[in-house]
């Protein structure tokens, strides 16, 4: 076979695959997009193609969110408990990280791992538990009850994330600012902490979709409609009995997952510099 023939043949194979995931990963927000802006008379109508819009789109389900819901309560909800449990996230999982890096000892590996592996433990296992913990507290029924537990699956994973990161930061840079006057401390806040930025933010987005878009605890420790983060709210309250809101859950799983999309795609280099940072030394 002559070689640009070979040639051709690869780009167009490439081409196809790459095409082929891009239409398998934007497909789900095309539906949410044209399911949440069809009416309802096009949306159940099943003589119509459900692909694009048979009569013209309409805002109905969007004011319906807004306007007989607590929706924007729910979204207010999520973003509390996202931006606590990151800032929780990143006070505990960061110094942690830096720590078992630091540990030259095999016991060091050792806890890391072991860390890592309480992150795999599946949260039908421990709802039972803290669930107990929630009621003592007097937390149940309430959002902040979703603050405290949240950590318990996002620190593990997180330290564990940012202990590869900081065993590929040389060591080196730390003595320097040592010798120059920094406590250890001082050093860590100095050189570590600017430096591992990238790691950082992957924590923060991915503490903050993980809390996003969680259901099982939610759905064992709220049950008040005020409470409730969006995930909960668009999946109970808008499913009736046998009846689904299509519109209205399409539209609000769209509202909630653009600015999350959008939020990857503006850090995407960032982001995969966090993740794959810890891999090369």
């Amino acid at each position: 076979m002559p070689e640009p023939l070979a040639r051709s043949l690869r780009v167009t194979g490439f081409s196809l695959g790459v095409a082929f995931f891009v239409i398998l990963a934007a497909f789900p927000f095309y539906w949410m997009a044209i399911t949440a802006f069809k009416q309802n008379s096009d949306l159940y109508d099943i003589t119509n193609i459900p692909f694009w819009f048979n009569e013209p789109p309409t805002l109905e389900h969007i004011r319906y969110l807004f306007k007989e819901t607590l929706f924007a309560r729910w979204l207010s909800n999520s973003l509390i408990i996202g931006v606590c449990v990151t800032a929780i996230t990143l006070v505990t999982a960061v110094p942690a990280g830096y720590s078992l890096a630091r540990m030259t000892s095999r016991k060091g590996e050792a806890l890391g791992i072991a860390i890592f592996l309480t992150y795999l433990v599946p949260p039908t296992l421990l709802f039972l538990p803290l669930s107990r913990i929630v009621t003592e507290l007097g937390l149940q029924n309430s959002m902040w009850s979703l603050v405290l537990v949240y950590p318990t699956f996002t620190i593990p994973f997180c330290s564990w994330l940012l202990m590869g990161f900081f065993k590929a930061l040389p060591i080196e840079i730390e003595e320097a600012a040592i010798v120059d006057g920094c406590s250890v401390f001082g050093a860590f806040i100095k050189m570590a902490v600017p430096l591992s930025l990238p790691a950082i933010l992957t924590v923060v987005i991915f503490t903050f979709t993980l809390t996003l878009q969680e259901f099982v605890y939610a759905l064992t420790f709220i049950s008040s409609s005020d409470q409730k983060p969006i995930t909960l709210g668009v999946s109970t309250d808008l499913i009736r009995g046998d009846v689904f809101f299509w519109g209205e859950i399409m539209a609000g799983a769209l509202i909630a997952a653009v600015p999350v999309a959008i939020a990857y795609n503006l850090f995407l280099d960032r982001f995969i510099a966090g993740i794959t940072g810890g891999a090369v030394k």
